[in-house]
C-alpha cells in the first residue's frame, strides 16, 4: 500500500515475556523500574532519540519489555536481524508484524470469493513470513482476512475465510507460530473489511480449530465497533492470542479518550495474560512532550 499503517499513527498460545521484577538497565538510560506487563512501542513512539535500534534501547531504557513493528517483514533481512539483536540484547520480546498486507486502497484480498486466486495468494504469504517470524524470533504476526465480497452471501464467505485460516494454520503451527486475525472498524477507519468484531473473530478461530489461529484482540477497533470489551475478551479469552491498546477516539495513549485502560490492566492481571500488548497508536503530543507523556501515561495505567 501507499501508506503504511505506521506511517499513519506516527502521524497523529501467548508469547513469553523477559519481563520480571527490577531495573532496566541501559548506557545512559532512566534505569526506570519495568512495566509489569508487556507493553510493546514500535517505531515512531520515540522518534526524537533517533533511529530503529535507537528507540529500540531507550524504549529498554524506560522499562518496557516488548517491541512490535508491523511493516517488519518490508525490512532488508539485515535490518531484521539487527532489530532481532538489539531485542535479545534488552530482554525484550517481539510483538507482531503483519504477515500478509491488504491493498487497502483496492479493497482487496476478498477471501470469500468465488475464485480461490487470493485465497492462494494470501497462502504462499503465510508460508513466507514464517522466515521471518523466525528471524524475528516471534510467535505471532497479523493477519487481516480480507474484505467482505457484495457478490457472496455472507454464510458463505465466513465457511470459506474458516477453510482458508485452516489451512493457514496448518502450515505455521508446526512452527510454534499463530496467526492473529485482527477485527477492523468500519466505522472511522476501514470499511468494507469482512472481520468486524472479535466476537466474530471467535467464531472464525473456533471454526478453524487450530493453534495457529487466534485472534488479535484490539481494543480501539472493538470500542468503536461493538465496545463491552471486558465482557467481549471474557466470552472470547480462549482463542485470544495479542492484545493491542489504543484510546477512542484519536487513537492515541491511554488516558486521551474514553475506554478506561485502568480497568482493563486491571482484569488482564487477573487473567494473568503474560503476552505482548501492541501500543498501536500514536503520541496526543508531538515531540519529545509527547513522548514523555506516553510514557507517563502507562505507568499510570500499570500502577493499578
Amino acid at each position: 500500500m501507499t501508506v503504511s499503517r505506521r506511517t499513519v499513527l506516527a502521524a497523529g498460545a501467548v508469547a513469553p515475556l523477559a519481563a520480571s521484577a527490577g531495573l532496566a538497565q541501559g548506557d545512559g538510560g532512566s534505569n526506570a523500574a519495568r512495566f509489569s506487563l508487556g507493553y510493546a512501542p514500535h517505531e515512531g513512539s520515540f522518534a526524537s532519540r533517533g533511529g530503529l535500534l535507537e528507540q529500540i534501547a531507550y524504549a529498554a531504557d524506560q522499562g518496557f519489555t516488548a517491541w512490535e513493528d508491523n511493516e517488519a517483514r518490508s525490512r532488508p533481512v539485515a535490518e531484521q536481524q539487527r532489530m532481532a539483536k538489539a531485542l535479545q540484547q534488552r530482554g525484550m520480546a517481539m510483538g507482531v508484524f503483519v504477515a500478509s498486507m491488504p491493498k487497502w486502497s483496492q479493497s482487496r484480498p476478498l477471501l470469500g470469493a468465488n475464485d480461490g486466486a487470493e485465497r492462494e495468494a494470501f497462502l504462499a504469504d503465510v508460508r513466507s513470513a514464517i522466515d521471518v517470524a523466525k528471524r524475528l524470533n516471534a510467535t505471532r504476526m497479523t493477519v487481516v482476512t480480507g474484505f467482505m465480497d457484495p457478490k457472496v452471501p455472507v454464510e458463505i464467505q465466513t465457511a470459506r475465510v474458516i477453510d482458508v485460516m485452516r489451512r493457514a494454520g496448518d502450515i505455521v503451527a508446526p512452527h510454534g507460530i499463530a496467526m492473529v486475525m485482527e477485527p477492523l472498524n468500519t466505522r472511522t477507519n476501514h470499511p468494507g473489511v469482512y472481520m468486524q468484531s472479535i466476537a466474530q473473530g471467535y467464531a472464525v478461530a473456533r471454526g478453524a480449530n487450530s493453534p495457529g489461529v487466534k485472534i488479535l484482540a484490539d481494543l480501539y477497533h472493538e470500542q468503536i465497533q461493538s465496545g463491552n470489551l471486558i465482557p467481549v475478551m471474557d466470552a472470547c479469552w480462549s482463542e485470544i492470542g495479542y492484545i493491542q491498546f489504543g484510546d477512542n477516539p484519536g487513537r492515541n495513549e491511554p488516558g486521551t479518550g474514553e475506554i478506561h485502560y485502568a480497568n482493563i490492566v486491571r482484569w488482564l492481571r487477573q487473567r494473568r495474560y503474560a503476552g505482548v500488548i501492541g501500543m498501536e497508536h500514536g503520541n496526543s503530543v508531538k515531540g519529545r512532550a509527547g513522548e514523555d507523556r506516553l510514557i507517563a501515561a502507562y505507568r499510570e495505567i500499570d500502577a493499578q
